[in-house]
Order: structure tokens, then C-alpha cells, then sequence
């Protein structure tokens, strides 16, 4: 990261201060300000910036301080319910180490799943089993070869052709949506190889992606199930952080906040709140539309036909939150693609004043 490592070390040592410093009931609050601020900033200012294309420390940094906020803010919450004691009758010293070792450990800036303080600190007082590490890193990596095969392949078959126009830009669109998951998926595995070999692999049903995890991401036919499936330890940080702590639109907060932690660029804002109204649909849709599924025949197409939706308003979720331009999103926008979308929500109204209606 070279210079840009100042941009991590300040809320890092910002944070450990205020965490040994302000009582535990007020440190959370303070430590959550301080870490969405700082990561405000430096998304605002070097994104204003023109940098060099093939410079990727700006991009490292950023990627360390969205996760360092999310470790900030973790133990913050750990310390303020009482399931880390910070041990007062200890120096200054004594207790800011363990906090900065926390905070700055490498391989979980370079990329998730979140670990707990708890799990962090007893990893490091366990001695771990290399062999065993070294194995499980090893079946991650050749994970990571069959995904990036897929998606060299995937890109390769796709080679030459032209843009889309009409109702040909919703498979184009779920094409290039596949392509961004194969990233994410990809990026994902090889995350946690590195905190395999670490010593400091995510406990069973507690990473980012398993095998199971991919299987219901590309199967499922509930928006909701995808979106508690996809990046998961980031999904379980939201859902403690804001949705369990929201006294009001705990759903709407969440994807909020989520756009804000990513970076409030329109595509990202536009995307995530998109994704909210879509969740909310679906968990109003669904339940109208399984009771009326009774024969066989029936919720086989009620499945396969939820399935297509989900699939196809997932791609545009993705493609919008991906995009970077204001430009290329009002194209999103004008699209086919937003059909789909529309008639969710279209539902969703629709839904929500027949209940209305009927409680009248």
C-alpha cells in the first residue's frame, strides 16, 4: 500500500484510543463515527482524484478500511455487551496491543470473513495444526481455479459479440451479471485460502462461501435466501450492526447503511436500495404466491418461474451497482432490463394496499 497504509494506521490507532479511553457504553458510538467518517472521506477523496489506472494500492486501501470498520465496529459491539472485558487493572501498553494486533492483522485487511475478537485471540494462544491448514487452503485454491476456469471460459464464449437492444439485453444482462458472481466468488476463496494458511480459517458455516452457500445462491428462488446467502459474513455484520439495532425500516436502514459502507456512488445507492424494495417484495410475493401453488404441476412452474425473476433481478442489481457513471445507469434505467423490477414493486403496491384494505 506504500504511502497509502497512513490512510489505515490513523483509524486504526483513532480507534484502539477511544476503545481503552471512553466507557464501554458510549465507545461504540463513537468508534462507529469515527470509522464511517474516515472511510467517507477517503472514498470521497480519492475518488475526485485522477489516479493512475494501474495503480491498485488506492483500491487495496479502501477494500482495508471498509474492512477495518467492520472489525472496528465489531469489537466496539463485543466490548459494549460484555462479551470482550477490557482489563482495566492493566497499562496502557498491555491493553492497546491486543486491540492494534486485532485490527492491523494483515491477511484480513487484504480481504474477509469478518473473525470476532473472541475467535482472533483464542487462535493465537492455540497452536494450530499446519498440515491440516495447508490442506484446506490447498482444496480452496483448486476452488478458485475451477471458478476462474469458468469465467475464462465463460469470457472466451462470449468474445466478439455486439451490445443488445430490446428484450436481448435481459440475457445479456444475466451473462454479465454471472461473470461479476464469478468474480465475487472467486475473490471470496481465495480469502479464505490465505486465512487458512494463516491459521485462522473461518469455523464451519462461518465464511464467506462454501460449497453449500454457492449452491443456494445459484438456485434459490427467494431473493430474501440470496441475500442473506450472499457474502455472508458481511450479511451477518449488517444484520447486527443496523438491523437488530433499527427501531424503525430495520430492512431499508440495512441496505442503506450497506450503500453508504460501499461507497454512496449512484450506482451503488440506486442498487442497494433497489435491492431493499425487492427483498420486501419478495417477502410479501411469496407467500401469496405458494398457497395458491397446490398441485404439482403448479409449484413446479411457480418454482421455476420465481427462479428466472430471481435470477434476472439479481443481474440487475449487480450490473447497477457496478455501474460507475450516472450516464450508464440512466441507460440501465431505459432498459428492458428494468422490467422486471418495476413489476415487483408494481406488486409490492399492490400487496401492501389490498392488506391495507382488508384490515379496514
Amino acid at each position: 500500500m506504500g504511502s497509502y497504509a497512513v490512510l489505515l494506521l490513523i483509524p486504526a490507532a483513532s480507534s484502539v484510543l477511544i476503545l481503552i479511553s471512553i466507557s464501554p457504553a458510549h465507545a461504540h458510538t463513537w468508534v462507529f463515527a469515527l470509522q464511517m467518517s474516515w472511510q467517507t472521506l477517503c472514498h470521497l477523496g480519492l475518488s475526485s482524484q485522477e489516479l493512475d489506472p494501474q495503480d491498485a494500492r488506492p483500491a487495496v486501501a479502501l477494500s482495508a478500511i471498509m474492512l477495518l470498520t467492520q472489525k472496528a465496529t465489531s469489537l466496539a459491539l463485543d466490548i459494549h455487551e460484555g462479551l470482550v472485558p477490557l482489563q482495566q487493572g492493566q497499562g496502557l501498553l498491555q491493553r492497546a496491543l491486543p486491540l492494534c494486533s486485532y485490527l492491523l492483522f494483515f491477511p484480513a485487511l487484504l480481504g474477509g470473513p469478518l473473525c470476532s475478537f473472541s475467535r482472533f485471540r483464542a487462535q493465537v494462544e492455540s497452536s494450530g495444526a499446519l498440515p491440516s491448514t495447508l490442506r484446506a487452503a490447498g482444496q480452496r485454491c483448486l476452488c478458485a481455479l475451477a471458478l476462474q476456469g469458468l469465467r475464462a471460459g465463460l469470457v472466451g464464449g462470449l468474445a466478439g459479440r455486439q451490445g443488445c437492444a430490446g428484450l436481448g439485453c435481459l440475457p445479456h444482462a444475466w451473462v454479465q451479471a454471472l461473470l461479476l458472481r464469478l468474480a465475487y466468488y472467486w475473490h471470496w476463496v481465495l480469502d479464505e485460502a490465505l486465512l487458512e494458511v494463516a491459521g485462522f480459517g473461518p469455523e464451519a458455516g462461518q465464511g464467506d462461501l462454501s460449497v453449500h452457500d454457492l449452491w443456494t445462491l445459484e438456485t434459490t428462488h427467494r431473493l430474501a435466501v440470496f441475500a442473506r446467502t450472499w457474502n455472508k459474513s458481511t450479511s451477518r455484520w449488517l444484520r447486527r450492526l443496523i438491523f437488530q439495532r433499527c427501531p424503525a425500516q430495520p430492512l431499508l436502514a440495512t441496505f442503506a447503511f450497506s450503500a453508504w459502507w460501499h461507497g454512496l456512488r449512484p450506482g451503488q445507492v440506486f442498487g442497494f436500495l433497489c435491492w431493499a424494495v425487492m427483498v420486501e417484495a419478495d417477502y410479501r410475493i411469496h407467500p401469496f404466491l405458494s398457497v395458491r401453488a397446490t398441485s404439482q404441476g403448479m409449484k413446479l412452474l411457480y418454482r421455476g418461474t420465481t427462479w428466472v425473476f430471481t435470477q434476472l433481478i439479481v443481474a440487475y442489481i449487480l450490473v447497477a451497482v457496478e455501474t460507475e457513471s450516472f450516464s450508464m445507469l440512466c441507460l440501465l434505467w431505459t432498459s428492458c432490463n428494468s422490467i422486471l423490477p418495476l413489476s415487483y414493486g408494481l406488486m409490492l403496491l399492490l400487496l401492501l394496499l389490498a392488506k391495507k384494505l382488508k384490515q379496514n
